[in-house]
């Protein structure tokens, strides 16, 4: 294991002080060290080290019932900007957030089928981060990271997506080609840690120590919270459940194992579920996942047969699946999270209780909550925006005792 120095545990003590403050500001130092664990000397220090970086304001004092008032602060929204970008298989979608997380701009760049080599999305990462800090009308200096989430296995060190599957990427430099282009600051990782940090800041995961956050779309995953925290595993792999055996010698997958969880649940697969059932139906758009799971979703509401029994079926797929999850590591909520669950809603989640139900342990079942997820933006791009504010706070932890010592030190 890497061993953790104090400088890691500052940046991690600071970042939660944040994360509390951006939830519930404005707050008295005297909750967020009641919230955190730490005390309340720590607290002030660090409250007074982010005031100094124009992270926070103060925002006067609490009505007391006696005794000494006590201070509030909050977040200075106009302190930053953060970016937050959503590569996923079909489209690029990038997010611009003040530091209170409040989305300021948006932009998206469609990728169509055989547009996945690297340097192509790039290009579109780069078009549409462009866009969003055009339209919010920001100075590039006040923009103090982008979180790139990118599907697949990444080493958030090196800036390297190592294994995209459904792409075929290998050893892809992939932060390094993005800076020809981007001139922030750039911090990598996966959808499945971006969306269960979003859970965990602002969704159904907010207040569980124990959370599993699923995504369904091209690829499938799942985010895990354990103990509080998003759990990376190892070599940051962990949470590649779309890549377990659910049918034996079953479906093809790309990354050369067959019957994954994904072929069953992810786009791809539900429209391999479309077309054996239906073949020529009406409700299969070939080539175009969006447009299938959208014509799905209208089928099942409008009570379409065939829409109804492909739902039913990936639901039982994906039951059969969460029910590991549940068995294994015993959350108090699963979510159902990003475009396939977003779109097939609460008729998708009402099945897969069911098919759970069928295949969990009751115990740990009697312990967990199924939901879709509340978060009404994207999430990946809400999570990787929290990426971007993880880095800029590491890179002042050196010079943050020179701003105590030498006056208040901006990070624009």
């Amino acid at each position: 294991m890497v061993k953790r120095t104090s400088r890691d545990i500052r940046t991690a003590n600071r970042y939660e002080v944040l994360r509390q403050i951006i939830a519930e500001s404005p707050t008295s130092r005297q909750e967020l060290a009641a919230a955190t664990g730490l005390s309340l000397a720590t607290v002030a220090t660090l409250v007074g080290e982010l005031l100094d970086l124009r992270m926070l304001t103060e925002v006067g004092f609490e009505d007391s019932a006696g005794g000494r008032p006590r201070g509030l602060v909050a977040v200075n929204a106009a302190g930053g900007a953060l970016i937050g970008v959503d590569i996923a298989e079909t489209y690029v979608r990038v997010e611009l957030f003040d530091l209170g997380l409040n989305v300021l701009a948006r932009a998206a760049e469609d990728m169509r089928p055989g547009e996945s080599r690297p340097e192509q999305v790039v290009g579109h990462v780069a078009t549409a981060v462009g866009s969003v800090v055009a339209q919010a009308g920001i100075e590039g200096a006040r923009v103090l990271g982008v979180g790139v989430s990118v599907p697949g296995q990444v080493d958030r060190a090196s800036g390297v997506a190592e294994y995209a599957p459904n792409w075929d990427w290998h050893d892809v430099p992939l932060l390094e080609l993005l800076a020809e282009h981007i001139a922030y600051p750039l911090h990598l990782d996966n959808p499945l840690r971006a969306c269960a940090v979003a859970e965990l800041w602002f969704g159904a995961a907010r207040g569980h120590a124990n959370a599993v956050v699923v995504n369904l779309g091209t690829g499938v995953g799942a985010g895990l919270v354990i103990g509080g925290g998003v759990h990376r595993g190892v070599s940051n792999s962990a949470g590649e459940w779309g890549h377990t055996t659910l049918v034996l010698d079953g479906r093809p997958c790309h990354c050369g194992n067959r019957g994954c969880v994904e072929t069953y649940v992810g786009a791809p697969g539900i429209m391999l579920n479309l077309a054996e059932l239906d073949p020529g139906g009406a409700l299969l758009r070939p080539e175009d996942q969006t447009a299938t799971v959208d014509a799905l979703a209208r089928g099942v509401a409008a009570g379409d047969p065939v829409a109804v029994r492909v739902v039913r079926d990936m639901a039982r797929y994906l039951g059969a699946g969460i029910s590991d999850l549940v068995n294994l590591l015993n959350p108090e909520v699963v979510v159902l999270s990003s475009w396939v669950a977003a779109t097939l809603g609460e008729p998708l989640v009402a099945e897969v209780r069911e098919a759970v139900a069928r295949h969990a342990l009751k115990r740990p079942l009697a312990a967990t909550e199924i939901v879709l997820s509340p978060i009404p933006g994207d999430p990946v791009c809400l999570g990787a925006a929290t990426f971007a504010l993880e880095g800029a706070l590491a890179s002042v932890t050196q010079r943050s005792a020179a701003a105590r010592r030498g006056g208040a030190t901006s990070l624009r």
